[in-house]
């Protein structure tokens, strides 16, 4: 992945959202319940994910698997 990559969560809200890119105006639909897309309006290239109630899904904590709705490829630089 060329753009740069940020990771948010928000204990209080149970909140976790993985974005790539620089923000850009974007629109969100969610993909099922609590699993929210957001594209960018003028390409539709998903700029982030965000997943409501992260924990709940996610555990146990020590070994966090949740499947997302999207394909990532990750490659190392050099």
């Amino acid at each position: 992945m060329k753009s740069p990559m940020r990771v948010y969560y928000d204990e209080k809200g149970d909140f976790l959202e993985i974005s790539a890119g620089k923000p850009t105006q974007c629109y969100a639909t969610e993909v099922e319940p609590g699993v929210f897309l957001r594209r960018e309006e003028k390409t539709e290239e998903i700029k982030s994910i965000g997943i409501l109630g992260f924990k709940k899904r996610s555990k146990p904590l020590k070994d966090i698997e949740v499947r997302l709705p999207v394909k990532i490829t990750f490659s190392a630089q050099a």
